[in-house]
């Protein structure tokens, strides 16, 4: 059965290939951009910001007045900002939390009726393995996505006996636009009260540049709005990401905490 699915941030990375890849399989695909971008064919463009909750209930009224259904929800839309936590502004801070964590809310929010009246639904919500351990300087992108895994925990139970599913991606370091898009603390005097910083970032973005393709999380995400039953959760990434992800399971705290900060030169 083909779905009526709602993607937000198709511009480019995980988006662009997911709404590429859903309207090639047939699929009725909506997308949400902030910019001026080269369509795709057969897919539907909505220019909003998630963080625009009046904008975001328009479109998706919008959307079901004509299709008659929404099907799917993927909450793709982000961002991320690097440097020590203390030298974060507020700005910074509010922008990232609104667009990672309170942006996927009202989106949630405005689909919710629909599906609960059509008693179905899924909403497949980006989280990273940043949502399961707090990266060092990444730490507010962490607790973003930290926020959108306790979310969906309690979203999954409350929505549970409409028929509406809840899984929760993340990824692992990926090749995307989302590298060079960072904002990054540039204060001098940061980098002076924590010289390791730019060690880490350097690592953390090599790491990201020779990830895999977008194309891959796309894929995964065709395969859980085909399964009926998907799991809550998936991790999409490299061997020794999902490792990690294991062993932050399965270590003590203090083990964990000096494997990761050994990775990351600190």
């Amino acid at each position: 059965m083909k779905s009526v699915v709602f993607i937000t941030g198709i511009s480019s990375g995980f988006g662009l290939e997911t709404a590429r890849m859903l309207s090639r399989e047939g699929h009725t695909v909506y997308g949400t951009v902030r910019r001026e971008v080269e369509p795709l064919p057969d897919v539907h463009y909505l220019r909003l910001d998630v963080r625009d909750r009046e904008a975001v209930n328009e479109a998706v009224r919008q959307i079901v007045e004509k299709e008659g259904r929404m099907d799917v929800l993927v909450n793709n839309a982000g961002m991320g900002i690097g440097g020590p936590l203390e030298f974060a502004s507020e700005e910074e801070i509010s922008m990232q939390m609104d667009t990672n964590f309170m942006g996927f809310v009202h989106c949630v929010d405005a689909v919710l009726p629909y599906m609960r009246k059509q008693k179905s639904g899924k909403i497949i919500a980006l989280s990273s393995i940043g949502g399961l351990m707090g990266l060092p300087f990444q730490g507010f992108y962490s607790a973003s996505k930290f926020a959108i895994e306790g979310y969906c925990e309690a979203l999954r139970l409350e929505t549970k006996s409409f028929g509406i599913q809840v899984v929760v991606l993340r990824p692992g370091d990926f090749a995307t636009g989302f590298t060079g898009s960072r904002k990054k603390v540039a204060d001098e005097a940061a980098l002076q009260a924590y010289p390791v910083y730019q060690v880490a970032i350097d690592k953390v973005e090599h790491d990201e540049n020779g990830g895999l393709k977008p194309v891959v999380l796309a894929r995964k995400i065709s395969q859980i709005i085909r399964k009926n039953n998907p799991r809550n959760g998936y991790v999409v990434a490299s061997f020794e990401q999902k490792l990690s992800v294991l062993l932050k399971r399965i270590l003590p705290g203090q083990w964990f905490a000096k494997v990761l900060g050994s990775y990351y030169g600190l």
